[in-house]
């Protein structure tokens, strides 16, 4: 199904933030501005994450806390070390205090992606199931269970997650292109087309509608139809495995069309 998220937000980037600040406050405060220091790690975990994750255990030596641990498992995310991120995410989402339920919730649904980008989808769908847990109404948490359920092949499972996301979120296309996916794999094309018609109303450039839209016409046997929707993926999302999706079926068409 789609792709998902590494990082959430800025509200959790914030949290971790005080969440360092208190670690450190019971010492002599170093002269560290943990804000810009989280920020600058993060960017470089992106960029050369061999360098982060050694720049985020020097800056938990010195008091970085949760957020130089937090920065160090996206760091191992990034060079695909993907189990023992999932692993420190969890420890930190535990190490959590009471009172900061969402913040724990970001960490684990972060731990859930990890998981099933490691392949280990019962963990992935645990790690999703508690942070649901603590935030039973996060719409981008019932997003990644749903993924992870569909890569399971549970699509029933998975279109539960998506109906209450969808009733939270109702224009959100996002849940309706994924809704519509899961659909077309327990042959509810009806239902999937009328997700599709939806997403396209609410984002009518949506690459991932349109390659999916595309599909459904293809199994309709408009091959023309499909052929113009994934022509449009390919020019609007350039680059993307979105687009490189919408160019595998536009070569496998021209196969069956020759």
């Amino acid at each position: 199904m789609q792709p998902f998220r590494i990082l959430k937000s800025a509200v959790a980037a914030a949290l971790l933030f005080s969440t360092a600040t208190a670690l450190a406050s019971d010492e002599e405060p170093p002269p560290i501005d943990h804000s810009q220091e989280y920020a600058d790690c993060i960017t470089l975990a992106q960029r050369m994450p061999d360098e982060a994750f050694e720049s985020a255990l020097t800056w938990e030596s010195v008091g970085g806390g949760s957020a130089a641990r937090h920065c160090a498992a996206v760091a191992l995310i990034n060079v695909g070390e993907f189990a023992e991120a999932a692993t420190r995410l969890e420890a930190i989402a535990k190490d959590t205090p009471v009172d900061k339920p969402q913040l724990a919730a970001d960490l684990l649904g972060q731990a859930g992606q990890a998981w099933l980008m490691a392949g280990m989808v019962e963990r992935a769908y645990a790690a999703q199931t508690a942070a649901l847990e603590l935030a039973p109404e996060d719409v981008d948490l019932l997003i990644d269970r749903s993924v992870t359920l569909a890569d399971a092949a549970n699509y029933w499972e998975a279109i539960d997650d998506l109906n209450r996301a969808n009733a939270l979120a109702p224009n959100r296309a996002d849940v309706l292109v994924l809704r519509a996916t899961a659909y077309r794999y327990v042959d509810g094309l009806e239902l999937a087309r009328a997700d599709i018609e939806q997403a396209l109303r609410i984002e009518p450039q949506n690459a991932d509608a349109l390659l999916e839209r595309g599909i459904l016409r293809r199994l309709a046997g408009d091959a023309d139809g499909a052929r113009r929707d994934w022509l449009q993926v390919a020019m609007l999302a350039a680059g993307t495995p979105t687009a490189d999706a919408a160019q595998m079926n536009l070569e496998t068409l021209d196969l069956k069309t020759e």
